[in-house]
């Protein structure tokens, strides 16, 4: 028989994601990046039919994938933070992996870790400097 505070506590449980390598448990230190898939392929992946795939994609220009995310966490043992790819399996388990570096191709709201294509290389540099020196960067000759 439970006792009565077990049975009335209505508070979230703590979700048990261990860390792969060493069993420890994970703290999340990020928000979760839902995924999203943009080709037919990557739905047949999933279990979904060719045609399906073929007609939610052609209907919708992403499809987000349920159950699958990016999440960064927090390693005790290893004293790092790692990106993991995370999936939701039965019965409340999740399955971790490291994120490889295609699916970040598939999430939304993250910044790209080669950098925007449109920026240039001195708005890149100048954008890592501690100091501003104004228009001594721009040597006019007259």
């Amino acid at each position: 028989m439970q006792r009565r505070c077990d049975r009335n506590r209505k508070r979230s449980k703590r979700r048990a994601i261990y860390c792969p390598v060493h069993g420890c448990y994970l703290d999340s230190v990020s928000q979760k990046y839902q995924i999203f898939a943009d080709r037919p392929s990557q739905l047949q992946q999933r279990g979904m039919s060719r045609q399906n795939a073929s007609m939610l994609i052609a209907n919708k220009t992403a499809v987000p994938i349920e159950g699958e995310w990016l999440e960064a966490f927090w390693c005790e043992y290893c004293q790092q933070k790692n990106w993991y790819y995370v999936r939701k399996a039965d019965g409340g388990t999740y399955e971790l992996s490291l994120a490889p570096q295609e699916l970040w191709q598939q999430v939304t709201g993250v910044i790209d870790p080669q950098g925007n294509p449109s920026v240039s290389e001195f708005t890149r540099r100048h954008a890592r400097l501690v100091s501003f020196q104004g228009m001594k960067d721009f040597q006019f000759v007259v």
